[in-house]
């Protein structure tokens, strides 16, 4: 445990080869780029999958489609809501937009794909959330859903493109479809290295919507950024994703949600600190858990957890990740653990995609074997990847 502690002080300090990227400046979403998806829209019966990080300028995409005369007939709302207030897996409730008086649907709780009978009343559903790279983050599982549904039903789906703020790297065990959940849908690694845009051709073209069939899909790319370059998010993409820290570091330390570590949830800065009540013995950084917006039952509520802060500037994050999920997080908060045996829950595995992970931090794997293992699946999904990528590459 020692090595593995002063591991992260050597490589907080600067040492890994990678050095911090130019964030992208001036990019154009596909949401601004107005004239190329407009015409589309005119005369249509209008879908919308969205929440609170779609906008067109300052303004959110239903107000700007409704102020141009394009009024939406229904929004369908994901994880976390339209408007981005609800906590993590907690269910969405259907309603009515008091701005727009569009109907909501929710899409997030018992029905987590749409029925014919509401997709009966659309022409063209206009998908524009905001997504962070990761298999685990439910935006791009919504999105698989809803392209089912216009496939089963003819109707056209429109992806308005962004960047994926952790597009730069391709990294993490490929899940095991007996795995498969809503937080991991597809055979694809934890770090996909994808935006939206990409990944919907690729559930096109792969024929992995279900029965094989093709949704009628037009992307609508962005402009001025490639994937080399990291992007500021002008919205938190959802409640405990709050600073551009938590989005880097959250691939990493989102495995820690199936075991008994916490991340800072009922915090001022979740997904950037690790710790537990038990694990005073070795570690400095306190926080104390309480109910929040985002996080009304936080682990570890009104408890101190002693473990790692990780709130540090941008270029040593991307120094430590060094392009790959860090696992080393996981190792040493397993080795300060003094109950081992229940570290992990069986939601552990879904997160995962494997239940090869578990099995390496309970025989203490070291990184490289570990890694190793990931390799060759690794590899097979990086080169399906590349037949649908709208925007240069890093490599």
């Amino acid at each position: 445990m020692r090595y593995l502690f002063f591991s992260f002080i050597v490589l907080f300090g600067g040492v890994s080869a990678l050095q911090a990227q130019e964030y992208a400046r001036n990019v154009v979403v596909g949401a601004e780029r107005t004239s190329q998806y407009f015409p589309l829209l005119k005369g249509t019966r209008i879908g919308l999958l969205v929440n609170q990080t779609s906008r067109v300028g300052k303004m959110h995409l239903a107000d700007k489609l409704v102020a141009e005369g394009l009024k939406p007939k229904i929004i369908f709302a994901p994880e976390h809501g339209f408007r981005g207030k609800a906590d993590a897996g907690a269910h969405v409730k259907n309603g009515v937009d008091t701005k727009t008086g569009v109907r909501i649907l929710s899409l997030y709780g018992k029905n987590k794909k749409p029925s014919a009978a509401q997709m009966s009343q659309v022409d063209v559903i206009v998908f524009d959330i905001q997504d962070v790279g990761a298999r685990f983050y439910t935006y791009i599982s919504s999105l698989q859903y809803m392209m089912e549904a216009c496939a089963e039903n003819g109707k056209t789906i429109i992806v308005l493109d962004r960047p994926n703020p952790n597009g730069f790297y391709v990294d993490g065990p490929v899940l095991n479809k007996k795995y498969k959940s809503f937080v991991g849908m597809q055979a694809i690694p934890i770090v996909h290295g994808m935006t939206v845009g990409e990944y919907a051709k690729m559930l096109n073209g792969e024929g992995w919507l279900k029965n094989g069939k093709k949704a009628k899909l037009t992307v609508i790319p962005c402009q001025k950024w490639n994937h080399s370059q990291l992007y500021d998010l002008p919205v938190a993409p959802s409640p405990n994703l709050r600073t551009k820290q938590s989005i880097l570091l959250y691939p990493s330390l989102c495995l820690f949600e199936g075991t008994e570590v916490s991340v800072g949830r009922g915090t001022s800065n979740p997904f950037t600190a690790w710790g537990h009540p038990e694990y005073s013995k070795h570690r400095q950084y306190v926080f104390t858990p309480k109910p929040s917006f985002g996080s009304k039952h936080p682990k570890h509520k009104l408890k101190k957890c002693y473990g790692q802060q990780l709130d540090l500037p941008i270029s040593q994050i991307t120094k430590t990740l060094d392009g790959k999920l860090f696992i080393g997080f996981l190792q040493t908060a397993y080795s300060s653990s003094p109950r081992r045996d229940g570290f992990f829950t069986s939601f552990f595995e879904k997160l995962a995609g494997t239940a090869q992970l578990r099995k390496q931090i309970l025989a203490k794997k070291s990184e490289t074997e570990i890694r190793a293992s990931w390799e060759p699946a690794l590899t097979g999904f990086k080169k399906i990847r590349k037949k649908y990528l709208l925007y240069s590459d890093f490599e």
